[in-house]
């Protein structure tokens, strides 16, 4: 049977109805969590359990932990990187960290691999170490190598998204079944510094407020892609998103979206059908808000995550 481990938890399935439990067979996705704004230590478990249940990846979800407590804030460590020795695919969701070479080097020698690679909203801004640190060009120039993109700016927190497929992409099998959605996620900026081989799948207008129905301003930004990093060890295949709001997974089409494009880069278009893959939750999805400091849930361990 397929299972999660979180930092060396087996989680156990929660016995949904699988659609295609096969799809996953043998191959095993590590989710890299780790930001201090938009809950990746919630949303990420939950596509996992999705894989796990409907489709039948071994996945393991990586946390930043302190004493062994989640803790977003903590940016020094996030425990087990190891899992990607021997992984199929990455995917991250992390934000400013400064991990101690041990760890970093798991991550980074999996992009060298040429293997899969995902990436959500702050992937872009992954890691931060100082300037004339060793790790520096992790800062910028990896995340535009690796998912096509460097931090730039976004458009204030107080507004949102409205997302709308690019002009002849809407064919492409990770936007099966994917309908045009407003996002929370207020937009970021990536027009004209996007990696020569990024292709984009979807563009975001910035809404005025949080709500749908408000005004458009400025100009748009490509919000999904696909991007083929040429690493050490051969081309990658990855996915990316700038959205991520906890709350935009509450959107059928943004759970589609990310289990669709993590299939994309497994290599599993074909078995995308037309109407799209089922992304119902495979359990409970009750994320706390986006927000610094101690708006997170505290006091949760990865056994939390046995029963989602």
């Amino acid at each position: 049977m397929a299972a999660i481990i979180c930092a060396g938890v087996v989680l156990k399935p929660l016995n949904a109805q699988a659609d295609d439990s096969r799809m996953g067979e043998g191959l095993h996705i590590v989710f890299v969590t780790g930001d201090e704004e938009y809950r990746s230590e919630e949303s990420m478990p939950m596509l996992a359990h999705i894989l796990n249940d409907r489709y039948g990846f071994d996945v393991t979800v990586c946390f930043a932990l302190s004493d062994g407590i989640i803790d977003p804030n903590q940016s020094k460590n996030i425990e087990g990187l190891a899992a990607l020795e021997n992984a199929d695919m990455m995917v991250m969701y992390t934000r400013f960290r400064r991990l101690p070479d041990d760890q970093l080097q798991y991550i980074v020698d999996f992009a060298e691999s040429g293997r899969p690679m995902a990436g959500f909203r702050t992937a872009t801004h992954a890691f931060r170490y100082g300037d004339g640190h060793p790790n520096q060009r992790m800062n910028r120039q990896w995340p535009h190598e690796v998912f096509g993109l460097p931090w730039i700016r976004h458009y204030g927190s107080r507004n949102s998204t409205d997302v709308v497929t690019v002009d002849g992409r809407a064919d492409h099998p990770i936007l099966n079944g994917v309908r045009e959605f407003h996002a929370r996620s207020w937009l970021y900026h990536s027009e004209g510094d996007l990696h020569g081989n990024v292709e984009p799948l979807l563009y975001g207008r910035a809404v005025e407020g949080a709500e749908p129905g408000g005004e458009h301003f400025g100009n748009p930004h490509p919000v999904a892609w696909t991007h083929r990093y040429e690493a050490k060890n051969g081309t990658a295949r990855v996915f990316f998103t700038t959205l991520g709001h906890p709350f935009d997974f509450f959107d059928e089409s943004m759970r589609r979206l990310s289990i669709q494009g993590i299939l994309w880069a497994l290599g599993k278009e074909e078995r995308i059908p037309s109407e799209g893959v089922n992304a119902d939750s495979a359990g409970e999805y009750d994320p706390n808000n986006s927000g610094f400091g101690n708006q997170y849930k505290a006091g949760m361990r990865p056994e939390d995550f046995l029963q989602n």
